[in-house]
């Protein structure tokens, strides 16, 4: 292990250092990159006992990223060490920070990963004709569906004309049932994009403005703080402070949240955990708060304003959000990584989903609703474009947050749209207003599943 420890920092040319945190960032992304879960197993128990808990989401992050290549150093000190990595099976780039304890045997104190937008000194990735994107995206799909690293379903469209759509994978594993192209996947937080559309389709109506307070309408409210600061624009841009509503709470009261009223009576009595409006950070809690206030201002459920206002103009036929005890007709199973193996999710769901996430949809679905979204048929222009336009800096993949949308411009091309991810699911819905391309992909594995597909044909296809 010291040679390979000592060739590595050799090959890096000096840019990774020979300090403590240098040497154990060295030895980690060795012993990431060979892959084997006893060794990785073995480095966690050694230098980050607390890391071990989280072995599977380690194996998981492996055999999706590749491995990774180093590419920069950033911030260097003898406990500290800050820079820039690669992941060898796609084009995302991720910032590391790693801190270790001062003496020895200098344990890892803290480590993290952080997506970031691709460095400036980095030539973008080559665009291609669109016949010859989506024989780049066949084979990426074809290489991970063999490696077992993607099930799921994509689809590319331009406006109304569908490029490309394909399913891949099993949809039940213990069945052997293969997943289809009209199969239904849980969607994580992509239900965020609906409730921020229902909410303005209300503003465009005159019945709420995005700048009153949610005490307006939800007079009741249990904590005053929330109730008289928090506004909706607050609540679409996750800077009001609400907070998640994931952890011990929910894990104690996961199969008694059966209505979105019933996480304000568990956590609505919270105060905000920063001054309103002060800076991002995402909330799905905050995204609950939006489909009460749905429900108050239309009268109807939030399942129900949904149906009837998005899902059925739209086209969305197989798009919902039932209890999990009802019976969902080619709903996919979700699969999670556990001691080395695809596990169902099952012990992980909620009762139902809810105006935060948690529903389920179909990537003609989602194609459908994009489409209809930028021809004006949820919105008019005004508030399509107040829909998507980003307002706050922060957010997945960089960019701007805008209101339940990402608004990211990319070597010159914008796209908005919003992912979601869960134990055993992960969806991503991206498109350009500019370009009419759409691109839709759902998947019951583990994120990044399908991000990272949209991440590898999303630059590749043509800007214009």
């Amino acid at each position: 292990m010291a040679a390979a420890l000592c060739g590595l920092l050799v090959a890096a040319a000096t840019a990774i250092p020979d300090t403590p945190a240098g040497q154990q960032f060295a030895q980690w992304l060795e012993v990431f990159n060979g892959g084997k879960r006893e060794e990785i197993q073995q480095f966690l128990e050694q230098n980050r006992p607390e890391g071990v808990k989280q072995l599977d989401r380690e194996i998981g992050l492996r055999q999706m990223s590749g491995g990774f290549d180093f590419e920069k150093l950033e911030e260097s000190t003898p406990e500290k060490i800050t820079g820039i990595v690669k992941e060898r099976d796609s084009d995302n780039y991720a910032r590391f920070v790693m801190q270790v304890a001062p003496g020895l045997p200098h344990r890892i104190v803290s480590f993290g990963l952080q997506l970031i937008p691709r460095p400036a000194e980095v030539q973008a990735v080559a665009r291609l004709s669109e016949q010859d994107a989506i024989a780049a995206l066949k084979a990426d799909l074809q290489q991970r569906t063999g490696e077992d690293r993607f099930a799921g379903a994509v689809a590319v469209a331009r406006s109304r004309r569908l490029v490309f759509s394909g399913a891949y994978g099993m949809a039940n594993r213990e069945h052997h049932v293969p997943n289809r192209v009209d199969a239904r996947f849980r969607i994580g937080s992509m239900n965020k994009m609906f409730t921020a559309t229902a909410v303005l389709q209300l503003a465009q109506a005159g019945k709420l403005k995005l700048t009153d307070t949610l005490g307006t309408y939800l007079t009741d409210y249990p904590n005053k703080d929330v109730a008289a600061k928090v506004t909706v624009h607050h609540l679409l841009t996750h800077t009001g402070g609400t907070g998640d509503i994931f952890g011990p709470e929910f894990e104690k009261n996961r199969l008694t949240l059966r209505a979105l009223s019933d996480y304000v009576t568990l956590y609505g009595r919270r105060a905000p955990e920063f001054e309103p409006g002060a800076r991002f950070a995402y909330s799905n809690y905050g995204f609950i708060l939006l489909g009460v206030l749905i429900e108050k201002v239309s009268g109807q459920s939030y399942y129900d304003y949904v149906r009837e206002h998005i899902f059925k103009p739209a086209g969305m036929t197989r798009t919902d959000s039932l209890p999990e005890e009802e019976p969902v007709e080619g709903r996919s199973k979700g699969y999670l990584q556990q001691d080395g193996k695809w596990t169902p999710n099952t012990n992980t769901l909620p009762v139902r989903g809810t105006s935060a996430g948690g529903g389920y949809s179909t990537v003609t679905d989602l194609v459908a609703f994009a489409n209809t979204l930028m021809e004006y048929k949820l919105l008019n222009a005004g508030y399509t474009k107040l829909l998507l336009a980003g307002k706050v800096e922060g957010g997945p993949g960089g960019g701007k947050y805008a209101y339940g949308f990402s608004d990211i411009t990319a070597d010159g091309v914008r796209w908005v749209g919003h992912g979601g991810g869960a134990p055993g699911m992960n969806g991503d819905l991206k498109f350009s207003p500019e370009s009419g391309y759409i691109v839709a992909v759902l998947s019951n594995f583990d994120p990044p599943a399908a991000s990272r597909i949209s991440d590898f044909i999303a630059p590749r296809l043509p800007a214009r």
